[in-house]
């Protein structure tokens, strides 16, 4: 498949896509332009218009009590239509999203930064080893990449990275301990924890619930008391010296769960806390103005390949960690599930994420929400 093929919209677009897949050498990432299209197929890598069908996969309803309402607004489209990079982290300013799906293949080695000062992309050095499903959390200049699948889905490595932003350099770290993908990757106190996920075989693909803990001082990783309800595409956050995971699915997107599950150091323990208000997995969760916002995800089923109760969701649901309760929010303009989010000063950012149940639709769709 040629990358002409791809993007439709003339040589300047080409010219960005090339770069977003093969970034020259450069000291600084450097800007690159967003897509044209809004959308694209993996089958073929091809732009792609979504069809009534897909649009009605969209669910926005949420059975939480209503808060305020908040807005969302457009941002600058990723360079390219892209999903399955699961989760994005935010550091000095700016979302770092790595890995994916996307013009055609399950192992990219993308990573795009976005700048919300400048309203634009930029191409930074790209994964040492392209995968998708990659853990990504930030720590001052640093971004870590944890685990992923190199197939669709499934067969997860062991791989650990440490992107250091001053010098726009990927570095080897210790290896995980076991292979996985789509865990949770989350800083408490200078250590990063490793949560959930799923692992080998790869024709079986079962979550698991390793919990698992890297010091980067040490470059030595160590067990924790594993997650409650062994499960993977969780949303993960830390606040208040605690590790709130919330919802995920138990092997596939059938079998969702509302799960909500704090992890309190002091005492190496799991405590159940309210459950999340709409079952899903793929999901984003971000802490911001200290309440967790969970958006987009995916359910239902696929029967030889064909969608069956087929949801993508818009529902952006908060919760209230003195509380312990949720309400709702206005939902995403654009649902999408396996999006990258960050919380950039008072703008929640959601970038890219698969279209339709299952990935066989990416987007470059870039949307930000404020409660202004």
């Amino acid at each position: 498949m040629q990358r002409r093929d791809f993007v439709l919209a003339g040589a300047a677009a080409l010219s960005g896509a090339a770069r977003a897949q093969h970034p020259a050498s450069h000291a600084a990432p450097q800007p690159v332009p967003s897509s044209a299209e809004p959308y694209a197929r993996l089958q073929g890598g091809v732009p792609h218009h979504m069809t009534p069908e897909q649009e009605s996969q969209r669910v926005t309803d949420s059975p939480a009590p209503r808060g305020p309402q908040g807005r969302w607004a457009a941002r600058a489209a990723l360079p390219l239509p892209r999903s399955e990079m699961a989760w994005a982290t935010a550091a000095q300013g700016r979302m770092h999203v790595v890995g994916g799906y996307g013009e055609g293949a399950v192992n990219r080695d993308y990573h795009h930064i976005y700048d919300p000062q400048a309203d634009r992309w930029l191409d930074g050095a790209p994964l040492p080893r392209g995968a998708n499903h990659v853990a990504v959390a930030a720590d001052g200049g640093r971004v870590y990449a944890l685990g992923g699948f190199v197939e669709q889905n499934r067969r997860s490595d062991t791989n650990a990275y440490v992107y250091e932003i001053a010098a726009n350099r990927w570095t080897p770290i210790a290896p995980l301990p076991r292979p996985r993908g789509a865990a949770a990757a989350v800083v408490l106190d200078g250590q990063l924890h490793l949560i959930g996920g799923a692992s080998e075989p790869a024709a079986e693909r079962a979550s698991v619930g390793w919990h698992e803990v890297y010091d980067p001082k040490a470059d030595r990783w160590s067990a924790r008391k594993p997650l409650p309800g062994a499960r993977d595409h969780v949303g993960c956050v830390a606040h208040g010296g605690l590790i709130h995971v919330v919802g995920g699915r138990f092997n596939t997107f059938e079998y969702n769960t509302d799960l909500h599950h704090v992890y309190l150091p002091a005492r190496d323990t799991w405590e159940p806390r309210a459950p999340l208000p709409t079952a899903r997995s793929g999901h984003g969760l971000v802490v911001y103005r200290d309440r967790f916002f969970a958006m987009g995800g995916e359910g239902g089923f696929l029967v030889g390949g064909v969608p069956r109760q087929a949801k993508v969701f818009g529902q952006m649901e908060s919760y209230d960690p003195v509380a312990d309760s949720w309400q709702r929010h206005a939902p995403m303009t654009t649902p999408r599930h396996a999006v990258g989010t960050a919380v950039i000063g008072d703008w929640i950012y959601v970038a890219g994420g698969g279209a339709v149940l299952g990935g066989s639709v990416q987007s470059a769709v870039h949307e930000a929400f404020t409660l202004g």
